[in-house]
């Protein structure tokens, strides 16, 4: 063999191993941040003072083994984020071993066709739905209840072999008799009965971050909601 032909042969052997190796190399696996403003806020730089709770996610992993991508965006409900494309832009970069931690709720509550963001869903976990005309889409759309998207959330990410965790809504910077007020009754309580339906983690970030807050106070909370929320960032690692 030339001493030509035999480097062309150790280059294509080596390249042959070395394509296999890194194809054969486990990919680390991804953290998917999904939910409205008091996840993400602004364009995620903290410009104008606007931070939500996904944007330090990052300082509590070890990004050298887990990669964290905050795809929240303020302004969406369940419903929008949805039909706005933004699920399945994220649905085709999902891989088995992935995890998605989502929080909507907050939107969710406007109305289901007015002309300024037509973002709301139908109140409940059930199966109602109502076909509408979407102004801002400009055409036809057929709405469902907060537990039809937050459903569709988790099934699509088992599906995949993603581990899906879903979060209460944040509460608000709302008070009686030196208590935070809770939404146990609607979005927050809704987020927990599908999560436990549908066999997703569940955090209660409502009732975690009101605990919290009431701790402090209300004086010593109302800095977070001059501008927007930014909650949890007194709290260092544990």
């Amino acid at each position: 063999m030339k001493k030509s032909s035999a480097k062309l042969f150790v280059s294509i052997f080596l390249i042959t191993v070395l394509s296999s190796f890194f194809l054969l190399k486990k990919e680390k696996p991804a953290f998917y941040i999904i939910g409205d403003s008091t996840v993400r806020n602004g364009d995620g730089t903290g410009k104008g003072n606007l931070w939500g709770w996904g944007d330090f996610v990052a300082a509590y992993f070890d990004t050298t083994k887990i990669s964290i991508r905050n795809h929240a965006i303020g302004g969406r409900s369940s419903r929008t984020f949805i039909t706005e494309g933004r699920w399945d832009k994220i649905l085709a970069t999902l891989k088995k071993g992935d995890y998605v931690i989502m929080q909507f709720g907050h939107n969710d509550g406007g109305a289901l066709d007015d002309t300024a963001r037509a973002r709301g869903s139908i109140k409940g976990i059930g199966n109602e739905s109502k076909e509408i005309y979407n102004p801002i889409m400009k055409k036809q759309e057929v709405v469902y209840s907060y537990g039809y998207y937050m459903r569709k959330y988790i099934r699509d990410a088992k599906s995949r072999g993603v581990i899906a965790i879903v979060c209460s809504p944040i509460p608000r910077n709302d008070w009686k008799d030196g208590k935070v007020t809770r939404s146990k009754e609607s979005y927050a309580g809704w987020a927990g009965q599908i999560a436990k339906e549908e066999g997703a983690f569940f955090i209660d970030l409502n009732d975690l971050v009101a605990t919290t807050y009431e701790q402090m106070g209300a004086e010593a909370v109302k800095p977070f909601f001059q501008a927007t929320i930014r909650i949890l960032t007194s709290m260092g690692p544990n």
